[in-house]
This record gives C-alpha cells, structure tokens and sequence, in this order.
C-alpha cells in the first residue's frame, strides 16, 4: 500500500486573491484585474510582507485533494484538523472483505491478527452479519481513502508540526505529497508550507532530541524565557499600526 495525493480542485488566481483581499482590509483600492496586472517584482514584494503579517487572507485561498492508499490510523490522524472538510469512504455501506492493509514489515504475529480480524469479518458477513455490525471487528490498518479540503492558512500550520520528523511515518510522506502538489500549481507557496523549524528557526518539539535536525534550531534557555516573560510583564504598550501603500507599518 502506497499512499497517492491528487490535487483535484484548487482556488483559481490565488495570489492576485491573496492580495486583493489583504488590500481590502486596507483599503488599498485595487481590484482583483489590476492586482493581477502588476509585474512580478511587485507581486512577489507583497507576497513577501504577506508572510511575515496576519495570516486571515490566507483562509480564503483552498486545496481540495483526494487521498488513496492510507490506512484508518492515518485518517484518524487527518481528521483531527478541525478547519478541514472531509468525505471518507463509509465502512458501514462498503464490502470491506477484499481489503487491503497496511503491512509493517514481515512481522508475523502482526500479520495473525490482521488475517484473523479479516476472516472473521468475512465469516460474519457471510452468515448475514450486516457490515455495518461486522466492522467493528476490523483493525485501524485497513487500507481506506479519503478527500479533503484545506485552506492555505490550515495547510502553513499543518507543516509545521506534519513535516516535523517527530510526526508519524505515513503522515510525513502524505503531507510532502500534499506540499508537491501545491507547489507545482502555485511556486510561491513553498516558502508558505514548511516545517517548524524551517519557518522560524524553532524546534517546535524541543524535548524530542532525537531529531537529527534539531542540533541546527534555535532554542532559547530557560533564563532567557524567564527573562522575556519578565520583560512583558513590565511593558506597557499598544501598538498604533496604520496602512502605507497596502502594507500594515
């Protein structure tokens, strides 16, 4: 079993969208064509401040994918994401006797239960059992599909923890292929989907030190939080922000 992400549906003009709807809350004066007019060097300027400032205009950009060859642990997984849309295959309506599962590698005693979960699925659905009763016997490793939707915002923040190599297996190589797809219909959202630590130079799971990457991060003392939360508790400031050419100062 070898999991497959197909792009199936995404949203058209995206980074035109991106800006028009971050100048809308500026009210920058541009429209949707004459955003999508400007030369490159200015699209990419704005998507630069993009990045690194409030990411609302990132919810209104979204990513549909079908997702085939995973097992249920991973959807359970999946499914987690609560600003996601889904549509699963239903084991209560689908004959699941001729199905497929995730093998974890010639582990014997593994392959018993399986094969026992499955033959006693298949006997009760032979008796009359209806499947949605004769579900209950099967284990989370049987081979499912699933579709799902996301926006930019939820897939940015997914990356951080889902690339992470503390993240499960499966989970790591689905998310890279959901990365792929996007990169390839839209570039500029490489610099938006990565891991934590790539992002902003923070391990997100420092007590994990396994992780070979985490000698590369960036991680502050437990003095030096104790000093930042000192020094917030005895600031005292409000930010005065206003709009300047369709940027937030």
């Amino acid at each position: 079993m070898e999991p497959k992400v197909k792009l199936i549906s995404y949203t058209p003009d995206a980074l035109a969208l991106l800006i028009y709807t971050k100048n809308t809350r500026l009210r920058g004066g541009e429209t949707m064509a004459s955003i999508a007019a400007w030369p490159e060097e200015k699209l990419l300027e704005h998507l630069a401040y993009m990045r690194d400032t409030i990411k609302s205009s990132w919810e209104f950009v979204d990513f549909v994918f079908e997702i085939k060859g995973v097992d249920r642990a991973f959807t359970h997984q999946l499914v987690r994401t609560r600003h996601g849309s889904y549509a699963q295959q239903s084991q209560r309506t689908v004959d699941m006797r001729d199905a497929n599962y995730t093998d974890i590698g010639r582990n014997g005693l593994y392959d018993l239960a399986v094969h026992d979960s499955l033959d006693t699925y298949k006997r009760l659905v032979n008796q009359g059992v209806p499947i949605q009763d004769a579900r209950g016997i099967l284990p989370t490793c049987i081979e499912t599909e699933i579709i799902a939707k996301f926006n930019l915002r939820t897939l940015h923040e997914m990356a951080q923890v889902r690339l992470c190599t503390r993240a499960q297996g499966l989970y790591q190589a689905v998310f890279k292929l959901i990365k792929a797809a996007v990169v390839e219909v839209y570039p500029w959202t490489e610099d938006f989907i990565k891991v934590a630590c790539a992002w902003n130079g923070v391990c997100i799971f420092p007590r994990y030190e396994e992780c070979p990457i985490q000698q590369f991060t960036k991680k502050a003392t437990p003095e030096e939080l104790a000093t930042i939360e000192t020094v917030w508790k005895n600031t005292e400031h409000v930010a005065v922000p206003r709009a300047v050419g369709g940027k937030t100062m």
